[in-house]
Parts: structure tokens; sequence; C-alpha cells
């Protein structure tokens, strides 16, 4: 919809797309790319076509509309779970929880994919996984909690350097008053964990939702009975895990030894 009104627009003040892109400090190629919806716009470049196209604010304000749609479908559907839930809870078994990650930690998790990702969808993944992370700072604060298995403290996904500074982010966002991280031992012999990756979100409307990635499926579980069985197993899984205390001391002694 965006290509096709920067293409209207400058097609209505009878501009080429070189001409368009001369006059808003873009190559014809991009613009051409834009317009094909080969690429996605800048808001930068929207700001510059709105103004140079008279539009009047009329394309500037996509911004947000593009900016969403930038990331994957079911990227933008877990953000908005997680923009409207008041609880957050989450296991994760092989890699760090995404809201977890530095951006050097993600922008490696994307880059060891086989088949190898394409640059553009690289930058879409990092970029849509960081801006996630915006719960953080939402008020009021939300209540959130991960539990990670202790392999996921040591595999060194982008090396040695980019894994000390994801523990370090990890010891800063276990500190927070609003968010708890526990460590699943190895040696633990029970464990309610062993079907995967779990999450539960608790939502304002006071219902809940079950979230979980496989391979090539993300799957949202919104079936009462469904999400009551993993918000208890979610339960089990945390008393099985060392406490958010042990858990911080765990991690900096992984560091110190990393």
């Amino acid at each position: 919809m965006v290509a096709r009104q920067i293409k209207l627009w400058r097609e209505a003040a009878g501009l080429r797309q070189a001409e368009l892109g001369e006059a808003i400090g873009y190559s014809e190629d991009l613009v051409s790319a834009v317009e094909r919806r080969r690429r996605v716009p800048q808001p930068e470049f929207l700001d510059a076509a709105d103004r140079v196209l008279g539009a009047g604010g009329k394309i500037a304000e996509m911004k947000r509309d593009v900016a969403e749609a930038r990331y994957p479908k079911k990227v933008r559907d877990l953000a908005k779970l997680e923009a409207d839930a008041v609880e957050l809870g989450a296991y994760g078994n092989h890699n760090l929880h995404g809201l977890l990650q530095t951006e050097e930690y993600t922008r490696a998790l994307f880059g060891v994919r086989r088949p190898a990702l394409s640059p553009d969808d690289l930058e879409r993944f990092v970029s849509a996984r960081l801006a996630r992370q915006a719960i953080f700072e939402r008020q009021p604060s939300p209540t959130l909690t991960f539990v990670q298995e202790e392999v996921t403290l040591h595999r060194p996904i982008g090396g040695r350097a980019v894994l000390r500074r994801q523990l370090e982010q990890l010891l800063f966002a276990g500190q927070l008053r609003h968010v708890e991280i526990q460590v699943m031992p190895t040696n633990r012999e029970d464990h309610a964990g062993m079907g995967g990756e779990l999450q539960v979100l608790k939502l304002k409307d006071g219902t809940a939702v079950g979230h979980s990635e496989a391979q090539l499926t993300s799957r949202l579980v919104s079936d009462p009975k469904q999400v009551q069985l993993l918000d208890m197993r979610y339960g089990i899984i945390r008393s099985q895990a060392l406490s958010p205390w042990e858990s911080l001391a765990f991690i900096e002694k992984v560091l110190g030894e990393t």
C-alpha cells in the first residue's frame, strides 16, 4: 500500500523515479526498489518523499505501519501479545530468550542459521527481536520471569566476547525488580520441561495464552485448558530450577570462567 501511494504521488507530481531520488537524496534504483516492494522504505525516506511530493503528511504518517509490516507476521503477533501482557513466563532450552539477548548475540544467532538468511532478512529479524525488548521499559512494569537451561549460558554463540557481554546483560536484567531469571542445572534428574520450550503470557483482560516455537512453526495456544496445563508445567519448571538469587550467582560464576 505504501509503495503504491508513493508511486501515485510521484506520478501526480510529474516526476520520474530518478528525479524523485535526486530530490530526496536517494538513488533511482532505491526509489524503484521501494515502488516495486523490493525494499522497505526507512522513516527518513518517507519524510523526504512526503515533503518533496507535497503529500501534506499522508506519506509520513505511514511510518508506523511500515515499521510494523517490516517484521515477520509471527513476530508482529507475538509483540502485540507481549505489549498487552501483565505477566510473562518463559522457559528456554537451546538459546537465550529473545527478550534477554544483546544485539550482538541476536545477530550471531540469526547468522548461524542454515540455509543462511539473506542480509535483508537477517536485518529484519534482528530489528524485530530487539524492538520487542521495549517491554522492559513499559509502565506499569509487567512481571517477567525466565528459566534458562544451563547449557544456554555456556554455548559461545558469536564467540567468547559476545558470550561474555551476553552474560553481563543477564546479570543486569536479573537485578531489575520486575525481572527474575532462573537457571535449570543440567544435572537435574526430575525435569518438567523435557517437552521443549514454552511461554505463558497473562494479559490485561485476565485471559492467558501460551506460545512456543519449533523449527519452522510458531504456535499460539489459546484454549484455556491447554494454557492452564502450560502454566502448571512452567510453575513446576520454576520450582525445579535454581532460585533467582542462586541463578545470578551461577551466572556470575560462568562469566568468571568464560
